[in-house]
This record gives C-alpha cells, sequence and structure tokens, in this order.
C-alpha cells in the first residue's frame, strides 16, 4: 500500500477533525466563495471545508487519499443534505489524471496536500486544475514554528525511526521559498503568490492529556510515534512530553476544555 495512504488510513482523523470545524468554517468564509463556484478540495479528510464551501453555494470536489475518510465524508454531507453539492473521492494530490485542465475556480488544500510526498507534483497538479483566473489556497503548517502542530510533529519525530531516504518533509510547505520554487516550476510567476501568517485554534472538550490521548489513538504520525517509542520503552516519556506541550498552550480559561491556537502559512496563488 501507498504509505501515505496507510499513514492517513491508521487511526479515525475524523476524532481530530471534530476540533477543527469551527475554524475550517472560518477559513472558507474568508475565501471568496460565491453560489455556484467550482471548487477542488484537495485532502479534504472528512470535510472540514469542503462542506462550509458547499454551504455556500460551490459545487465542491473533495479528493482524499484515505478510503475511511473519504466515507466519513460523504456521510456527512448527506447528513447535511449538501449531496447534490458536494462529493468526495478518493484520490492521489500527486496525481489528479482524473480530473480535466482548467476545471476550477478555486482550489482549496488545507492542512492536506501538504502532507502528499511528491511537493513539485502537487504544485503542478493544482495549477493544472485551476481555470484562469482561478485561485489557490492552501494552509500549511510552519517548520519550527512554536505553536501545538509544528511541535507535535517536532516531539513526535524524535521518538521516531528516521525518514526513509528521498523523504521530503510536509512541514517545507509552511517554508515560503519552497512554496515560491516549487509554484514557479508550474509556471506561476513569483508576484502571483503571496503569503501571510494566521492562526487555527483547536477546540476540544476534554483535558489537556485528553486532548493527547486522542490524537495518540487516532492522529496516525502521533500513533506511529507512540508504537517507536514503545519498542524503546519511551512511551510514557513521549506522553509526558506531549500533555506539557498542550497543557502550555492551552488558552482556555475552563476546566476539561481546550482551546490551542497553532499558526500556519496561509498561501494565495492566482492562476493566470
Amino acid at each position: 500500500m501507498n504509505p501515505n495512504k496507510a499513514l492517513w488510513e491508521k487511526g479515525d482523523f475524523t476524532r481530530i477533525a471534530e476540533s477543527m470545524r469551527e475554524n475550517g468554517e472560518d477559513l472558507v468564509r474568508q475565501a471568496g466563495i460565491t453560489p455556484g463556484m467550482k471548487v477542488l478540495d484537495l485532502g479534504c479528510g472528512d470535510g472540514t471545508t469542503a462542506l462550509p464551501a458547499a454551504k455556500l453555494g460551490a459545487n465542491v470536489l473533495g479528493v482524499d487519499i484515505a478510503s475511511n475518510l473519504v466515507a466519513a465524508g460523504n456521510r456527512r454531507a448527506a447528513q447535511s443534505g449538501l449531496s447534490a453539492t458536494c462529493r468526495i473521492l478518493e484520490g492521489d494530490a500527486c496525481d489528479l489524471g482524473g480530473i480535466e485542465n482548467k476545471s476550477f475556480d478555486l482550489v482549496i488544500s488545507i492542512f492536506g496536500a501538504m502532507f502528499a510526498p511528491k511537493p513539485y507534483d502537487v504544485a503542478r497538479e493544482m495549477v493544472r486544475v485551476t481555470k484562469p483566473g482561478g485561485r489557490i489556497i492552501m494552509g500549511n503548517w510552519i517548520p519550527n514554528d512554536p505553536t501545538l502542530v509544528a511541535q507535535i510533529l517536532k516531539i513526535s519525530s524524535s521518538y521516531s525511526p528516521p525518514p526513509p531516504e528521498g523523504f521530503v518533509s510536509p512541514m517545507t510547505w509552511g517554508s515560503t521559498p519552497h512554496i515560491l520554487e516549487r509554484f514557479g516550476a508550474a509556471g506561476i510567476a513569483s508576484e502571483a503568490i503571496g503569503w501571510e501568517r494566521d492562526s487555527y485554534v483547536f477546540d476540544f472538550k476534554g483535558s489537556p492529556a485528553e486532548f493527547v490521548d486522542t490524537f495518540r489513538r487516532y492522529y496516525g504520525p502521533t500513533m506511529n510515534a507512540f508504537e517507536a517509542a514503545a519498542r524503546d520503552g519511551r512511551s510514557d516519556a513521549l506522553r509526558d512530553e506531549l500533555v506539557t506541550l498542550f497543557q502550555s498552550q492551552n488558552q482556555s480559561q475552563y476546566p476539561n476544555t481546550c482551546l490551542i491556537p497553532a499558526t500556519f502559512l496561509r498561501v494565495t496563488v492566482d492562476v493566470g
């Protein structure tokens, strides 16, 4: 199996996505979506941004590599009465071969396509399927950022074996030189690419320790880190380190709730 597919079908990312719904809706509201717009959501998971886009009147195609998330997203669309305008298919952001050139007014990928293993292919495919005059919007975590997600991945990697040869870190999508180079190779001029730092807030109904345990049970990268740590007898140390992180960054003033912001890079590409 494609290792990326195996990673995201591991556990159940919907349990993490439940803490991401409100900010997903906020991001979509800022995207300038109008009724009838054709939108592609790459690495859409179970529809955290795809469904809100459809609610605004867009015709949305979601693509995700994990079959369990595709099924969950289509169930959510049906339950919301959006099946006619929001459908989610299994596919690979590195190769959108079944999608015609210049098909979409907006291509969006919020913490999705950044995890695909071939970033130049991802940039090329996003540009290829966007209509002239259309836009691409990416939300990407930032390498070495002190906030939640970058630190989860950094801590997890310190307990994991070295990545295979040729591995390209998904965090490089949060580095502007890489963004310029990748979209430049896809034919986009640097002046058509913009970015700004933004904040995404995870809203979890439970304590920081319980939120860590949710990541431990359901989030593929963290699950792999705990499995590796257990082989070295270090799983308790990994959990302690993550609990300390979550506690230190929790901004909720109420018991048994988490409001934890994470900084990301919002990238906008105007396709000529």
